[in-house]
């Protein structure tokens, strides 16, 4: 088993990962790219690349086909395939391994016999792990289906027995939706694993996502390497996860350590896996929801607090070696944070973000694993997390206000990102006292999230950072500011005028020197002393009391974006010069209430209208697939279908119209 070439059938900060691992055990790395990650930095960073297929999943990273060609062109020996795409693929694994290589990762058996969600819980059954009530047969007819789901009650989950991350998965509450759930989790479920096998399940409103790491090689050796709280999640995928999980009664906590061991050795489990768990805190009670064979995700916050390289240990045992550790020799120090750094709006459910990225400046002293760097696209064809922040304190308090202090000197240009949100978790108390479950966020911001209005002193200095990047020190503001500018005395300020998003009053900025006034448009005047833009840093007094916030101006289309370190995190503040808004005007309006648009780019799924269909407000019309997700996208306005300009498998732009409706009080 032994080889000097691995190539890595992934792509991202994951690929990124495991090409770090091999140069550390001295072995060359082969990426795998799709025409759209031409120029990615996986890319790039790799001893050997070699293009597989065209953006869309099933043409590259899905190919087996294309992956086993490459590996063969570039003299791999063995395949690691990270995680996602064809990672818990058992019929990838087997023709890995029929192709004369090795497959970094636990063998093809192992892998169906796991993936398969309801093959799998009956196994932990047989391990005596216990499993929550619901319906895992062969029968997947509509009839037998909602038959077991009246017989079950609500709420339940729809799940992909070959699912994982979300995908493949809907809650119901009402009976009435039960139909609409099956058909959308087996569509996404056919999509995203091309299987549309389907099982439902008890759904716990309350519980915990508590996991286990497991490692086994290949003589029968099997350690746990502690546990992890995953419970902060949106739409079933993760957002925070940290090592170890807190406030678990240790009873518990060495149970579900045992039984995963139990469960792996059972299977005859190689190589790193984890053993997934819903924990009710309410009862003390715990079960089994699956197993991962794969690398996850979140591996870095057990490596920090255990110091156990897992792709070194995949590596390895890979090769045949067995494990030189006992599971008294693992031990945990202190407590791990990670943070999924994902391209999309929390405010507005969650929508992805797509773009090139202008700016990209990543805090110092973390650990960061990232895909992504300044200049780098951001399509929609892909999964919406970019990079992983990682933090290790001596204790919980300490991983977050360090995880805290790292999100408020993250700087990001060009495409929107989740940080704020992020920030609003960590620094919430349900988080804090240990009351966040995997349906917590609802309770956390019930009435939604929004980011935070900028408080007026923080505006002010935005807009005073825009005004010293515009008229460095010693230039004529009649030759800093385009063509468009207020009546005013010349100097180093003048009078200029700054819009913001709202577009009603402006931001008016007078002053001569070092002394600047920004005239708020709620009649607030903040004068402050500033120096020029030193780099990324605005310095300056304010009323005598020194400051010095991380300031980033960068150009965006028809406006400018200030990136402005404040004491609530990071914030980001668009405005336009005259000139700017100006040019806005002149370039016309958009879509009306009646038209339905794309959200971002995508590829349309499905459309549920034609002409003539008479629609209420909310309806679904269209269904379209960006970041591997569907999302269903409603009719804005109670109307007749007037015209649709798609069909089902186009790709569309942001923003491009897709029907349009003749409005009911129109009619």
């Amino acid at each position: 088993m032994s080889f000097t070439r691995v190539l890595i059938a992934n792509r991202g900060e994951i690929a990124r990962r495991i090409q770090r691992g091999c140069r550390r055990l001295g072995l060359e790395s082969v990426a795998v790219f799709s025409e759209a990650d031409r120029d990615a930095p996986f890319v790039t960073e790799a001893d050997h690349a070699v293009c597989v297929g065209g953006a869309a999943p099933s043409e590259s990273y899905l190919n087996v086909d294309a992956i086993l060609d490459a590996a063969r062109a570039a003299g791999a020996g063995a395949v690691h395939p990270g995680y996602g795409f064809l990672s818990e693929n058992a019929a990838f694994a087997a023709a890995v391994e029929a192709a004369g290589l090795v497959f970094i990762g636990p063998g093809p058996d192992a892998i169906a016999r796991m993936g398969s969600k309801i093959e799998a819980k009956a196994a932990a059954e047989a391990a005596g792990v216990p499993v929550l009530p619901g319906y895992r047969g062969a029968d997947q007819s509509d009839a037998r289906l909602l038959a077991e789901a009246e017989a079950l009650g609500t709420p339940f989950l729809v799940k992909a027995s070959a699912g994982g991350g979300g995908r493949g998965m809907r809650l119901v509450t009402d009976l009435r939706n039960a139909a609409e759930a099956i058909a959308g989790a087996r569509a996404e479920a056919k999509g995203a694993f091309g299987d549309a096998t389907v099982f439902l399940e008890r759904y716990a409103p309350r519980a915990r996502h508590v996991e286990v790491q497991v490692l086994g090689d290949s003589h029968g050796t099997v350690l746990h390497l502690g546990d992890r709280d995953c419970s902060l999640q949106r739409n079933h995928q993760k957002l925070i996860e940290e090592a170890p999980a807190a406030d678990l009664p240790e009873a518990v906590r060495n149970d579900m350590r045992a039984a995963a061991v139990r469960l792996a050795q059972a299977i005859g489990y190689r190589s790193a896996g984890t053993v997934e768990y819903l924990y009710d805190p309410g009862h003390g009670e715990y079960y089994f929801l699956e197993m991962n064979t794969r690398l996850q995700v979140e591996h870095p916050v057990t490596e920090a607090i255990t110091g156990i390289d897992l792709v070194e240990w995949q590596l390895r045992i890979a090769r045949g070696e067995p494990l030189t550790l006992t599971q008294t020799d693992v031990q945990f120090d202190g407590h791990a944070i990670e943070i999924r750094i994902a391209a999309e709006n929390p405010a507005e459910n969650f929508r992805p973000e797509t773009g090139r990225i202008t700016l990209w400046a990543p805090p110092s002293g973390v650990r960061l694993d990232s895909g992504v760097e300044a200049g780098s696209v951001v399509g929609y064809h892909y999964d919406s997390m970019l990079a992983k922040l990682i933090v290790h304190a001596p204790d919980r308090a300490g991983a977050i206000r360090q995880a805290v202090a790292a999100i408020d000197t993250f700087v990001v240009g060009g495409v929107g990102l989740n940080l704020a949100y992020q920030r609003a978790l960590l620094i919430h108390p349900d988080f804090r006292a240990f009351r966040h479950h995997t349906s917590g966020l609802a309770e956390m911001f019930p009435d939604g999230w929004t980011h935070p209005a900028p408080e007026a002193q923080d505006m002010a200095l935005a807009a005073m950072a825009l005004h010293l990047h515009l008229t460095p020190a010693g230039a004529s503001p009649w030759e800093s500011l385009g063509s468009w500018r207020l009546t005013a005395p010349a100097g180093r300020a003048g009078a200029v005028s700054y819009w913001d998003a709202a577009d009603e009053e402006p931001i008016r900025m007078t002053g001569s020197g070092a002394e600047l006034a920004a005239g708020l448009p709620d009649g607030q005047t903040v004068a402050a002393e500033v120096a020029a833009l030193a780099g990324d840093r605005l310095h300056g007094r304010i009323g005598g009391v020194r400051f010095s916030r991380i300031a980033y101006v960068v150009r965006a289309p028809g406006h400018w974006r200030v990136h402005l370190q404040t004491p609530a995190g990071m914030t980001a503040t668009d405005l336009r010069t005259l000139e700017d808004r100006h040019l806005s005007r002149a370039a016309g309006g958009s879509a009306g209430a009646d038209t339905l648009v794309a959200p971002m780019p995508g590829a349309v799924a499905e459309i549920r209208v034609a002409p003539g269909d008479r629609v209420a407000a909310g309806d679904t019309l269209v269904v379209l697939e960006a970041m591997k997700l569907l999302q269903s996208l409603r009719a804005p306005v109670a109307g007749v279908v007037a015209e649709i300009y798609c069909a089902p498998g186009d790709t569309v732009a942001g923003h491009a119209p897709l029907v349009k409706l003749d409005p009911e009080d129109k009619r």
